[in-house]
């Protein structure tokens, strides 16, 4: 079967092929605004994008006619191709770009403009600006919800600054901490990961510029021939001093793409993909910290906290009873995935020569999806951060469970110069474990076996015995967290 005309909008009513991507099993990303800056429609305009600023920066420095590039612009618009009869294309190239070109081209037939269409340039070029393209617009609303996320993070570490909460470790009651701290950690986090994004937002997202073989070969052959069209001496222009007429064809075309300049051609060098990877997987982590936390105090057992719940979030399709934590489980499941497709663009690193057979394809899929959930885990930590519920009086019970057995450690340093440090642990292991065995409070059990020490009285006891009074500097280092404020780029 013939596929489809790509240059023609309609050619997907012959043959729509099969369904799309509507995100059927990616719930994380459904719906999000990564979602649509990372569609395949966003992809083959950034494409375009790409073209067209190639040939406008070509014309900056006079080796594409104005006019043409303002015509190769105007055509460069994705409503106009088809993306599926572009795919079809792309298994006998192994890349859309080539399809594409020949697509634009035709939609030029018959205007001067259509012989400057991929002047010089190649496939790798396009793509690969394309692909820095599709991250920046991705990675701005990305930066945004985790800036709104970290907001809502500090005003409840603000709020429940002081409010004791079971500190725990291995999965068990360990020393009090303060909710607080708990979501100042959170926001902490995530404004790493917005350092992290602004690095690349401020000049780690580069043009791809190298031509066939990373040369720039075709670039400077095609400006010696407008040099010589136009009337200008074949010797003057690129043949003066390539060099700089590819510092000031890189820097046109990124101030055409905003995008940086990069220092050398990256077609082998994949070192931008590779960062775009950590940073997508190191955001997803600080996301999936913060969901797996929250899946954790909103257990049943647990009833500390509690996502939002509008009518019908949550529901099961057998337990009438439960409310699920969907939003924490919907940016866990990013958090897992993206660090595994982020090896993928590591591995890419590992490329041969100057342009990979397969290396470089694979990044396609893995970026794309990386963006996504990304930007989708980001935009879902916003609503769970907003609407989250904690519950300060279960975590005052809770802290009960163990009958003030979460305080031992302060006991047994209070007892150490008394007792040596050794015969204090001794102790408080014992007396925890009567406590337990007896269900006696641990305060009664250390009160039989304390003789001689007068100092210790019942009532000072009771007051060592405190969670509240045993947070250490949970306050002050949450008070320091919430100094910290956002960069700027």
């Amino acid at each position: 079967m013939t596929a489809p005309d790509p240059g023609s909008a309609a050619g997907a009513d012959a043959d729509v092929g099969p369904e799309i991507d509507v995100g059927l099993l990616s719930p994380a990303r459904a719906g999000t605004p990564a979602e649509t800056t990372t569609s395949d429609t966003a992809w083959l305009q950034a494409m375009l994008d790409a073209e067209a600023a190639l040939a406008r920066a070509q014309a900056r420095l006079g080796t594409v006619p104005p006019d043409a590039a303002e015509a190769i612009t105007a055509a460069a618009r994705a409503e106009r191709f088809d993306a599926r009869a572009l795919a079809l294309a792309a298994r006998e190239t192994a890349n859309p770009v080539v399809g594409l070109v020949a697509a634009l081209t035709a939609r030029l037939a018959g205007e001067p403009a259509a012989e400057y269409v991929h002047r010089g340039s190649t496939s790798q070029d396009i793509l690969d600006t394309a692909m820095m393209l599709v991250a920046a617009r991705t990675l701005g609303p990305l930066r945004a919800d985790l800036l709104r996320a970290a907001d809502a993070l500090a005003r409840l570490a603000a709020a429940h600054r002081d409010t004791v909460i079971a500190g725990r470790t291995l999965a068990l009651h360990a020393v009090p901490t303060t909710f607080g701290l708990k979501a100042a950690g959170w926001r902490h986090g995530l404004l790493d990961s917005v350092q992290r994004i602004d690095r690349l937002l401020d000049g780690g997202l580069p043009v791809s510029l190298g031509g066939a073989a990373g040369t720039l070969g075709g670039y400077l052959e095609y400006a010696r021939i407008a040099a010589g069209n136009t009337g200008g001496e074949p010797g003057t222009g690129p043949d003066r001093d390539p060099d700089a007429f590819h510092d000031r064809l890189a820097a046109a075309f990124a101030a055409e793409t905003g995008l940086a300049a990069p220092l050398l051609p990256w077609h082998a060098l994949r070192t931008p993909v590779a960062d775009l990877g950590a940073v997508l997987a190191h955001t997803t982590g600080t996301l999936g910290k913060f969901a797996a936390d929250v899946l954790l105090l909103a257990r049943t057992e647990t009833a500390e906290a509690a996502e939002p719940a509008p009518a019908g979030r949550g529901a099961s399709s057998a337990m009438p009873h439960k409310r699920n934590p969907v939003l924490a489980t919907l940016i866990r499941s990013a958090a897992l995935t993206v660090p595994a497709l982020a090896s993928v663009l590591a591995q890419a690193l590992v490329t041969e020569e100057e342009r990979s057979a397969g290396v470089w394809h694979s990044e396609w899929h893995a970026l794309r999806e990386c963006l996504r959930l990304a930007g989708g885990a980001a935009h879902t930590a916003v609503e769970l951060a907003e609407g989250l519920e904690p519950d300060p009086a279960r975590m005052r019970a809770n802290l009960a469970l163990t009958g003030s057995g979460i305080v031992t450690e302060r006991i047994a340093a209070v007892l150490a110069p008394h007792l040596g440090k050794a015969a204090a642990r001794r102790l408080l292991t014992e007396a925890s474990a009567t406590a337990r065995t007896t269900g006696t409070p641990v305060s009664e059990v250390l009160s039989r076996n304390l003789p001689g020490l007068t100092h210790l009285t019942p009532e000072h006891l009771r007051d060592l015995l405190e969670p509240a009074q045993y947070t250490g500097v949970a306050g002050p280092l949450t008070d320091r967290a919430l100094k910290r404020g956002a960069s700027t780029r």
